[in-house]
């Protein structure tokens, strides 16, 4: 199967009432703001470089943004957050993000979710999230990254499920393949399961390298707990491991 045959399978799913219920009702209604934009609607696809060694994975789209434009973290202000600092970091031609037809290319990059459609609160269930992780795995087994950025915990978690059903040999969960790389922030002398922690780094197989972060929502944002310095600091240690990789 090749990205574009799996983007056709993701954009055509049905497999939560609640959720197909939800954004076609919010493009339906739109936001006063975008009432004269037609809205996308469905299913969001992963998009970028089809050979990239590094794999973004996000949450889910939002309603007014990813949902409206139908682009992963486009026309919303999580957007807003990331791609300037993916275009500080080289992985993005420009530092904004507001329709499918803008000129925004990334270079060894792909980025994704780990929900296709818009969730009410933003808050998918475990098993819309289940119903949508088939597609993660088959996105990690195209694409073949190096790299896996997880935005925020659920990104995190769903990475880890899938590197443990590639490992057969394994008992669930807490026997991932990992180790934790001295110097990186409170994982050192972990044990099995990983927690979740901004800038957190594991092998989970050779040369296969899962990093966390914070999810660059507003929440995270505004508040500080993310800062652009923060941020930077994770893409560049992400350059880091895909060079020693090479």
């Amino acid at each position: 199967m090749t990205l574009d045959q799996l983007n056709t399978e993701i954009i055509s799913c049905c497999k939560c009432p609640r959720l197909v219920e939800w954004r076609e009702e919010v493009a339906r209604v739109k936001r006063k703001a975008y009432k004269d934009q037609a809205y996308w609607g469905k299913p969001v696809p992963g998009f970028g470089d089809p050979q990239a060694r590094v794999l973004v994975v996000g949450l889910a789209p939002g309603a007014h943004g990813s949902n409206r434009t139908g682009r992963q973290f486009t026309g919303d202000a999580s957007g807003g957050f990331l791609f300037p600092a993916l275009h500080r970091a080289g992985f993005a031609n420009q530092a904004e993000a507001e329709s499918r037809s803008d000129d925004l290319v990334l270079k060894d990059m792909y980025i994704t979710a780990s929900g296709r459609c818009a969730p009410p609160d933003n808050k998918p269930s475990q098993a819309e999230l289940n119903n949508c992780q088939p597609y993660l795995e088959r996105e990690i087994e195209i694409i073949k990254p190096k790299v896996i950025v997880a935005l925020g915990r659920v990104a995190f978690e769903r990475v880890l499920r899938i590197y443990n059903r590639k490992s057969p040999k394994l008992a669930p969960y807490a026997h991932l393949p990992w180790r934790a790389v001295p110097g990186s922030a409170g994982v050192v002398n972990q044990k099995p399961p990983p927690a979740f922690s901004h800038g957190a780094v594991y092998e989970l197989m050779t040369d296969h390298w899962l990093l966390a972060s914070y999810h660059p929502s507003q929440q995270n944002t505004l508040t500080g707990k993310l800062t652009v310095k923060m941020f930077d600091a994770i893409w560049k240690k992400v350059k880091e491991h895909i060079d020693e990789v090479t």
